[in-house]
């Protein structure tokens, strides 16, 4: 038989027991798979209705009239019309054929020696199938996976891809094979779970890659009640199957006893996770009702404090940012590490949120100690990057990319070493390949694809002297920045900054003012953008100094910014290097002032003797 079939629309993938069109799966029940397979297994030719029975009822007491509506229910998720069948025609009182031209897949090779790459103890576990179409139970089919990678990791056998990367793989790829080529794993889990009232029924298989062949097979029935035991059953019967003992799993904050809990938790996740700043305030309100069933849930309180992270961030470049968003952040974060001291998690949403609020030195604690609990994890890699500075950041950024290369975030943070260096020329290597990197998870419609980019690379350009080429990054970086995405509004703003002084330099001053404008649309009071409009438009400075006074208080670092590129375009070179040292020497450890040396604002007395001392010392501190 073969290991699967297309046929119009339609891809049947005999191992992964799933079905898709156009890419997208069918919510269909394992017994109308069969049915379908049946059918294809003899594309052609008549198969009987008693074939079919037997095949599919072997043994059950059932009649014709449940063989009837099997295939009506099949031809209904198909689009077929019984009057003029496209797919399945009825043979009148003897049976049905399938009458589409299909093909059928490839045989896959030869058991061989894992590819180049490849890990043969890696494993993946795709997102369970909801094959009862339940959409009160949707929520399980990524929290059964998100259990089962645990519980597989925790039997120390195996290399379990982070779940992030495996939705972005199976998201854009049809076949098993093609979603562990791209991850890299010679495993991969699949499954189904079917809802009937108070009860549920999981089925899963681990996948051999090179042989197409399942190498255990779980299958466990219970009350939906029960749903943690089931899961972990489901991981207790793999280890059984594969030889690997299990040892009791000790439950900890981390872990609740509470079902409503847990789907809160579930449901929370796969909100934060769109990165759409519309999804957070729900994103909250499901963590905060899993804390309120059950306050020790550790998990909860550290999923609750990544979603007020969240808001914040999406404010960080207003004037008044949300503060009380890391405040309450910074609360669950130390909550949840009250409870499991352990939980990686928490401490790498910590190092983000103490990062924002500028305590970098114990951000990177927080960021080694989660990297120390769990090193292959891309996301604590990426979380020391963000806490540290200079060579240490740039090993971190080495390490996630070894581990998740299309993760293009990770190469603007290097970047950002290198513009803090002047080493302009590897800043510019870098981020060309981050932007290819990004511009093909877009066109592969990828959920994260990052931003900023392509604003930098701009930047970089502009310092260069290349506005035309700059004009057009910034072009592109606006293309992409939708204002629900997280950074989406800021690197708008950001973009328009940057197309407004290239257009600056190359002359066109109404052009420049009319994108200083547009910037101020989406930051009314944005220093940098009222500079550039009051240098465009004639207008006195008096707006700068205003919004420069009120921000003081909550963000020092970006006022004294602001107030040293004021300083340089009123032709003060030693004034402004006086304002900006002052800022270096007050900042605590890590980035503060990376951008200075692609300031366009700056760049008219870039080569005054204090100016340059500055960028000298923003350079060391980068070491």
């Amino acid at each position: 038989m073969a290991p699967g079939y297309r046929f119009g629309p339609f891809l049947v993938d005999r191992a992964g027991y799933r079905v898709l069109r156009d890419g997208r799966q069918l919510d269909l029940t394992p017994k109308l798979i069969d049915l379908l397979l049946l059918l294809l297994d003899h594309a052609g030719e008549l198969v009987t209705k008693e074939e079919l029975m037997d095949a599919l009822w072997r043994d059950a007491n059932v009649t014709e009239n449940a063989l009837a509506q099997a295939v009506s229910d099949l031809r209904d998720a198909l689009g077929d019309e019984p009057s003029s069948p496209t797919y399945i025609k009825t043979v009148s009182r003897r049976g049905y054929r399938f009458v589409a031209t299909v093909a059928a897949l490839p045989e896959p090779a030869a058991p061989r020696e894992p590819a180049p790459g490849v890990d043969a103890d890696a494993i993946a576990v795709l997102d369970f199938t909801n094959v009862s179409g339940d959409a009160d139970a949707a929520w399980l089919s990524a929290g059964i996976a998100e259990t089962v990678s645990a519980d597989l990791g925790a039997l120390g056998r195996f290399t379990v891809i982070d779940r992030w990367r495996v939705i972005e793989a199976a998201r854009r790829l049809d076949g098993l094979q093609d979603i562990a080529a791209a991850l890299r794993v010679g495993m991969v889990v699949v499954g189904s779970f079917q809802r009937n009232g108070d009860r549920i029924r999981i089925t899963a298989r681990v996948v051999d890659v090179r042989s197409g062949e399942a190498i255990a097979d779980a299958k466990v029935d219970g009350a939906l009640a029960d749903i943690f035991a089931l899961q972990d059953e489901v991981a207790a019967q793999f280890a059984s199957e594969l030889g690997l003992g299990v040892d009791g799993r000790a439950r900890h904050g981390r872990d609740t006893a509470s079902l409503e809990a847990y789907r809160a938790l579930v449901e929370g996740w796969l909100k934060v996770d769109t990165l759409d700043i519309r999804e957070l305030p729900a994103a909250i309100a499901d963590f905060e009702r899993a804390i309120a069933v059950d306050p020790r849930y550790a998990l909860a309180h550290t999923g609750l404090a990544s979603a007020e992270l969240a808001c914040y961030e999406s404010t960080r470049s207003d004037n008044q940012p949300e503060r009380r968003r890391l405040e309450r952040a910074e609360a669950h974060a130390r909550r949840a590490l009250e409870l499991d001291e352990r939980l990686a998690e928490a401490h790498g949403s910590l190092a983000m949120i103490l990062v924002s609020l500028w305590n970098t030195t114990e951000a990177v604690r927080a960021a080694r100690r989660a990297v120390a609990l769990e090193p292959d994890n891309w996301r604590h890699l990426f979380r020391l990057g963000h806490a540290t500075w200079g060579d240490e950041r740039l090993r971190a950024g080495a390490a996630t990319l070894a581990v998740y290369p299309d993760f293009a975030f990770s190469y603007f943070q290097t970047a950002m070493v290198h513009v803090a260096r002047g080493d302009l020329a590897e800043a510019e290597r870098v981020l060309q390949h981050g932007t290819a990197v990004q511009d093909r998870q877009i066109a592969r419609g990828e959920r994260y694809p990052a931003l900023g980019l392509h604003w930098l690379l701009g930047m970089v350009r502009l310092a260069a002297e290349d506005p035309a080429e700059a004009l057009e990054e910034f072009d592109r970086e606006r293309a992409l920045a939708e204002p629900h995405r997280l950074y989406g509004r800021e690197y708008a703003m950001y973009a328009l900054l940057g197309r407004g002084s290239a257009l600056h330099r190359a002359g066109r001053r109404d052009d420049a003012r009319a994108a200083f404008e547009d910037a101020l649309r989406l930051y009314p009071q944005h220093p940098l953008a009222l500079i550039g409009y009051a240098e465009t438009s004639g207008e006195p400075f008096n707006r700068v100094r205003a919004a420069i006074a009120g921000m003081r208080a909550t963000k020092p670092i970006q006022a004294a910014i602001a107030e040293g590129a004021l300083l340089a375009v009123q032709g003060e070179p030693a004034r402004a290097a006086a304002a900006l040292d002052r800022m270096l020497a007050d900042a605590p450890p890590g980035f503060a002032g990376w951008h200075l040396s692609v300031q366009p604002l700056l760049r008219d007395v870039a080569e005054t003797a204090p100016i340059k001392a500055v960028l000298a010392r923003l350079a060391e501190r980068a070491r």
